[in-house]
This record gives C-alpha cells, structure tokens and sequence, in this order.
C-alpha cells in the first residue's frame, strides 16, 4: 500500500443528486438539533467486496437509486436556514434555524485509492489505519457548515479488490437512529434495481415513512425554537484538533465472551446484596463498564481524579407516549453515571460499574428528558468544544443500528468503519458485529492505548480484528 504520508485517495468526479420537485417547506429544528450545529458531521462508512459492475456504472446505479430514496426522504435534500427575529424596535432578539427543504440537492463523489486492497483497510490485529479517513467526504466539516454545504454526502471509493461507501451526513439534521434507517431505505431501492431481470419480483420491505413533524413537550405540533441569540455563528467555530495523533483500534467482543461478562457482573453484584441491579443488567451494561474501566486504568488517572461515563442513550422508545422509530431528527441524549473516583472505580469491581451504567440509563425515563427539555428551553446554551469532558468515557453509537441489513445489491458489508469526526480521546463506540456480538471501536492518545493492550481483563473478554475468510472472498 502506499505510504499514508499523501493520501493515496483521488476525487475524480462529483455529481448533485435531487429528489423528484415538491413543494418547498421549512422544518423547524429542535434544540436537540440545534445542539450538535457545532459538532461534526457524523462520518459511518461500508468496506465490501468487489462489487459485480465498474465502478463507474456502480455510482450511475447509486446516483439513480438515490434520488429515488430522497423522494421519501427529501429533506435530506435541503440546507440550513437562520432566520432572526426583532422586535418592535427593530432589534434582533433571537434566531431559529430550519430545514429549507429546497430540493438543492445531495453529492455523489468517485473516488479511487491507487493500490489500496481490503486487506490495506481492515489489517488483521492492527490500528485502524490512516487511509481510512480518507475514504470519507467532508472531513472537517461542522453541522452548521449545512447553511452551505450539503446535509449528505457519499463518497464511492474504489479499492483494488473492493469498495468503500462513505457517508457523512449532518448531525444536525438527524442522529444515528435516522441516518441508518435513511440507508436501509436507499439500499432497499438500489438491492431492488439490481436484481437479476429473469427473477420474480421481490416483495417490497414493509417500511413505514419517515416522520418529519417535530416533537413537543405537550404534544401539540411544535413550534419554532427561537434562541435568544442575535448571531449563531459562533456556533461555526471549529473543534480544538487534538495536538498528538490518536490511535484507533477496532475490538470485537464475540456472543460468549458477552454472556460471560454479564454473568460475571451478575454474580458480583448477588455477592455484594445487589439483587435488583443483577437482575436488570445487559449485555451492553456488562460491556460498556469494562470499556470504562479499562480506559480509566490505561490513563493512569491519580487515585483521586475522578472519572463519569456517558452514553449516548435515544430518546424515542423512553418518551409516553414513546416517538415512532422513523423520526427523522435528532432525539438523544448523553446520560452519564455518578462521578468516582478513578481508585474506587478499580476496586470496586466490573458488577459495580455495569450497575452504575445500568442506574444511569434506567433513569433517562419521560420524565427526565421532559425537565431536561424544560431546562433547555428556558437557557438554551450552546457551547461549542469537548463533547465530554477529559477524564470521561463516552460510548457512542449503537449495535442496535443495522449497519450489515444495508445491501445495495451485491451483498452484505465486509466491515463498517468510521472517519475522524467527533473523535476525541477515550471516545468508543459500539457496532454490531458482522456474525453475532458486539464491535468496540476506541480513540485514545498513544501511550494511553499502548498501555490498553496490556490490560488482561479487557483482552481475556475481546479480540482483535483477526484475518476472516470473508475479507478475500464471499
């Protein structure tokens, strides 16, 4: 593979996509849109084999297909507006920012990675490499940069013996739940097209729409969020770069390796009178607080620094009466455990710390996030910098999201990676597995993740990324 000192990826061409013409509308965006505009973009691609046409005739099919799926989902589509609000002196008093959803359009770039083989992409027990961040588009990108920018953008790259599809799509616009979903339907349309013409029609997917009606507090329609600010562009300011490079390693934590971290938290906590908390654990609980742990301990945080977990936890099934699965937005929010201290989080054991992430999470209920809500909405502060603070652990994404249900016609995914956005040291997040269990994908500084790789505990439950058949061949 080439050195990484210059990227070895090329832009060759770059094409608008626009949804079938509608009537022009504007969605309002919520504070939980609103809150990311000084984020970035988020940044989920997929590693596949050799598709079966040229790559030329691939992103043709793509670029059809696409269009095709923004017709359901057409503010994808759209850009970001500020309007100001003044009042009877003429004064600016607030600002709210919508969804114009315009039909402007979204990108399809071609790229290709002179020399780069799947292999390159995903090496067997090794750092998730440098070319990957150049597989994605808009690297650098903030949500706000939606004003300008397109709010989706798919860059085809061209491997040796593969391709990789990557997205990066504004965060501000939806969160996971909703990116994934708008995938699945893409890859519906482009899995039907490419269908062999001797076959019988497939059944369509029973998908239901997409929900573009905000929600509110009181279950009305929503209204406009104004922000009392006259001018949001401070929230265009960029991320502090980290100074050192980060290491990213991708681990993957197999069906019985869970199981036996659950039943281990569990018995842990019978020993120490904790019925109730072993009886309402889960896998995630059991995984997220080792990850905790294990990077807390690889800091070498001093006995009395004290360290939280957070978790980016949707907010869709919590809510009474619970919001539709196909809302496309944002609806979550980072709960976090009590604060400890680094020593007590050591000593006290991996059944304390998954009860610790389990009571967080069971207390994001309606009622929380509706007087989280309230709060917001009475001092709407809109900070850009750090998502979490230095000496947390932010776990990020989900394993419930179908990142492998996303065919687009040529088969199910080799890999699913991410590019830098968002990364931050001590940042993890999950991912399905490929063929059962769980993925952790970890950032970390470097003496912090060499320090990870020695971490016996970690290592006895994980694997790394080893040589699958699969990664030559289906």
């Amino acid at each position: 593979m080439p050195s990484q000192s210059s990227s070895p990826v090329r832009v060759v061409s770059r094409h608008i996509v626009k949804p079938p013409p509608r009537q022009r509308e504007r969605i309002p965006v919520t504070l939980w849109d609103v809150a990311m505009l000084s984020a970035n973009y988020i940044q989920k691609g997929l590693l596949f084999a050799q598709p079966p046409v040229p790559t030329a005739e691939l992103v043709d099919h793509l670029d059809a297909t696409l269009a095709d799926a923004l017709a359901a989902y057409y503010p994808v589509a759209g850009r970001f507006v500020t309007e100001q609000h003044r009042d009877d002196h003429g004064d600016v008093v607030g600002s709210t920012v919508f969804i114009d959803c315009g039909g402007q359009g979204v990108e399809i770039h071609h790229a290709v990675a002179d020399g780069v083989a799947v292999g390159d992409v995903i090496p067997p027990d090794a750092d998730i490499p440098l070319v990957v961040q150049s597989l994605f588009p808009l690297n650098g990108a903030i949500n706000y940069d939606g004003h300008e920018l397109p709010l989706f953008v798919v860059q085809v790259t061209e491997l040796v013996d593969g391709a990789f599809l990557g997205f990066a799509c504004n965060h501000s616009l939806c969160d996971g739940t909703a990116f994934w979903n708008f995938l699945n339907a893409w890859a519906e349309v482009a899995r039907a097209r490419l269908a062999p013409a001797e076959a019988p029609p497939a059944e369509p997917e029973s998908r239901p729409p997409p929900l573009f009606e905000r929600w509110s507090p009181d279950g009305s329609a929503a209204s406009t969020t104004m922000l009392p600010y006259a001018d949001l562009s401070a929230l265009g300011k960029r991320p502090t770069p980290t100074p050192t490079p980060m290491r990213e390693r991708m681990l993957h934590c197999p069906e019985e390796s869970l199981a036996v971290l659950k039943e281990r938290a569990r018995q842990e906590l019978l020993a120490a009178g904790d019925p109730a908390g072993a009886a309402a654990l889960t896998r995630f609980q059991a995984l997220t607080s080792l990850v905790w742990r294990s990077i807390s301990s690889a800091r070498r945080l001093e006995p009395d620094q004290q360290t939280v977990c957070f978790v980016a936890a949707d907010n869709r099934g919590r809510l009474r009466p619970p919001l539709p699965a196909e809302y496309l937005g944002n609806c979550i929010k980072l709960v976090l455990t009590g604060a400890v201290r680094a020593s007590e989080l050591v000593s006290r054991g991996h059944g304390w710390a998954a009860a610790a992430v389990g009571r967080a999470v069971a207390a994001h209920t309606d009622v929380s996030i509706r007087a989280h809500v309230a709060a917001s909405a009475a001092d709407p502060l809109l900070r850009p910098g750090r998502l979490f603070p230095a000496n947390a652990v932010l776990m990020g994404s989900s394993p419930r999201f179908d990142m492998y249900g996303c065919d687009f016609g040529w088969g199910k995914a080799l890999a699913a990676r991410s590019g830098r956005a968002n990364k931050m040291e001590g940042k993890a997040s999950l991912y399905p597995g490929r063929d059962g269990g769980f993925d952790v994908e970890v950032a970390m500084l470097p003496e912090h993740m060499a320090a990870l790789e020695q971490d016996d505990e970690l290592w006895a439950a994980v694997s790394p990324d080893a040589a699958p058949a699969w990664a030559t061949k289906e």
